[in-house]
């Protein structure tokens, strides 16, 4: 392939450590220089496309500004999910103090990782992966990276291949993302690398002692390792009415087409429930010229998560968007002719309706298993530090209850990112390279115009720590806890935000008595972790 050449800086533009976006001809290039040599991969992020120039440099990996992907500079390889593809990586070379930076005329700055070729004779085993969510996925592709060449089956009980499924709350709900964008692979990558993806197919039981998974159809499949990835269940209201139409929930493609289907513009819309995916979804609906009201027993959305100032400011920025919200209250009744059309309060309101939806959190989908120990509190699958339940069994994504490696507690996280980062984690287990989960958490989500990212995990804390002005939704919020930051929520600070995300991987997240200061740069603080893996 013919390659196009260009000079893009001199070698004393860059000292050791420091990365900048440069251009040849039309291909927008990340240089970087590291060990005194210099090294050029794609631009941008293999996730959303952000500009990595924009995120922090660290030893031989960027993270990225948004959402926190990790990617080696010196290889293009992808560390750290959300994405999928590596970054494509350029040739470079020194003439005199120039350097030259070499790329194909045709590149779209990214390529697929390495994979290994399926082969029954060199590996005769196979693994199933339960779930086509993020955890599955990611795990499919890490098997195949870490050169497993055996048979992998990946089971949905949906009708779609794997998608993006942080959008349906998001871009696809408002039309910025269409159908045709939302898969994450295409069929022909499956075919490609011997992935098999089994649609329309619902687990019966998994018979842990004998190593089989039983069907509603009637037939099964034997398995070697298997990897539990079926995510949550959405929670209903058992209450009157609750049979009528037009009363849905947002966790699947086709729960959101269904919503989509349902929409009267200047409608009346009652969203149960202020979770992430409650308030993501009463902004969309806000903005598809729905009249939305928010039900919630909750005093302030958010408040058990982010703290009662961020959630009202939450609860602000809807409120300023045209959204109400009936706060300590609960859903007592739904009324209606075949169709919803009130939403009856504990306190007597009653709410017209011509569309609810219930965003109530998760159960996780773990009925189907047997032999295996559940958690009494959620069903949730207890793993250990490598996410293995039992011989042969590990478990990833909303369903996994891991111990926490910065606080030792057992939790459990429904993070999109958490999931990938398990997936691939419980699939270099799976072919036995004994990996310890030590992901850390990070969440995102868009209301309106407000976004948020939160790093880390804090079931309760001490004091909140915040740097910034909140009314401008410019802050780095620290959540603190015997002295310790737990997690950290970040509004429009991307730069700083993926600096603290590596600060905590490293476990040299800045001192309370530093942030009560603040005096502490982040930006500045960085180059502390250059150079340490």
């Amino acid at each position: 392939m013919k390659q196009i050449e260009a000079v893009v800086a001199n070698i004393n533009d860059l000292n050791d450590g420091e990365m900048r976006q440069v251009s040849v001809g039309e291909t927008e290039i990340l240089l970087s220089r590291i060990d005194g040599n210099f090294y050029a991969v794609g631009a941008h992020c293999t996730h959303y496309k952000a500009p990595l120039a924009e995120g922090v440099l660290s030893g031989h990996h960027v993270v990225c500004p948004w959402h926190n992907a990790y990617f080696d500079v010196t290889t293009g390889d992808q560390l750290e999910p959300p994405g999928l593809d590596a970054l494509a990586c350029y040739e470079v070379h020194i003439e005199g103090e120039n350097v030259i930076v070499s790329v194909p005329e045709e590149t779209k700055g990214l390529r697929s990782p390495a994979m290994a070729q399926f082969d029954p004779n060199v590996d005769g085993r196979t693994f199933v992966i339960l779930g086509a969510g993020a955890a599955g996925v990611h795990a499919a592709e890490a098997l195949r990276v870490a050169g497993y060449q055996g048979r992998i089956v990946m089971i949905t009980q949906e009708n779609k291949l794997p998608y993006d499924r942080t959008k349906l709350s998001k871009d696809y709900f408002i039309g910025k993302t269409s159908s045709e964008e939302m898969p994450l692979r295409s069929p022909d990558f499956f075919k490609e690398h011997a992935i098999e993806v089994l649609l329309n197919k619902r687990v019966e039981q998994v018979q842990t002692s004998a190593k089989a998974i039983a069907f509603s159809s009637g037939d099964s499949l034997t398995y070697d390792a298997l990897l539990v990835a079926t995510g949550g269940k959405p929670r209903q209201l058992d209450i009157p009415g609750a049979e009528l139409e037009n009363i849905l929930t947002l966790r699947s493609f086709d729960d959101a087409d269904r919503i989509l289907a349902a929409i009267k513009q200047k409608g009346q819309a009652v969203v149960i429930g202020s979770s992430f995916i409650g308030m993501e979804t009463a902004s969309g609906l806000s903005q598809h010229g729905l009249q939305v009201t928010v039900v919630s027993p909750d005093s302030v959305p958010f408040k058990k998560t982010l703290g009662e100032e961020i959630g009202k400011l939450f609860q602000q920025v809807h409120e300023e968007n045209g959204v109400s919200f009936k706060l300590g209250r609960k859903a007592v009744q739904f009324e209606g002719n075949g169709k919803v059309e009130a939403v009856i309060l504990d306190n007597g309101d009653r709410l017209q309706a011509d569309i609810v939806v219930l965003g109530i959190g998760v159960q996780p989908a773990t009925d189907f298993l047997e032999g295996v120990d559940l958690h009494a509190k959620d069903s949730s699958i207890v793993v250990d530090e490598y996410l293995c339940a039992a011989d042969g069994i590990y478990a990833a994504g909303d369903i996994a209850r891991y111990p926490d490696w910065r606080t030792n507690e057992s939790i459990r996280v429904e993070h999109w990112r958490v999931a990938a980062q398990q997936g691939r984690i419980a699939a270099h287990n799976m072919v036995g390279k004994a990996v310890k989960f030590r992901g850390l958490p990070l969440f995102w989500t868009m209301q309106f115009k407000f976004p948020l990212r939160y790093i880390g995990h804090a079931q309760s804390w001490d004091e909140i720590i915040v740097d910034g002005d909140l009314q401008k939704q410019e802050f780095i919020a620290f959540y603190i806890k015997n002295n310790q930051v737990l997690a950290v929520a970040t509004s429009h600070r991307d730069t700083e935000t993926a600096a603290i995300s590596e600060l905590m991987r490293l476990n040299q997240i800045l001192t309370v008595e530093e942030l009560r200061r603040g005096t502490v740069d982040l930006i500045q603080r960085q180059p502390q972790v250059n150079n340490k893996q």
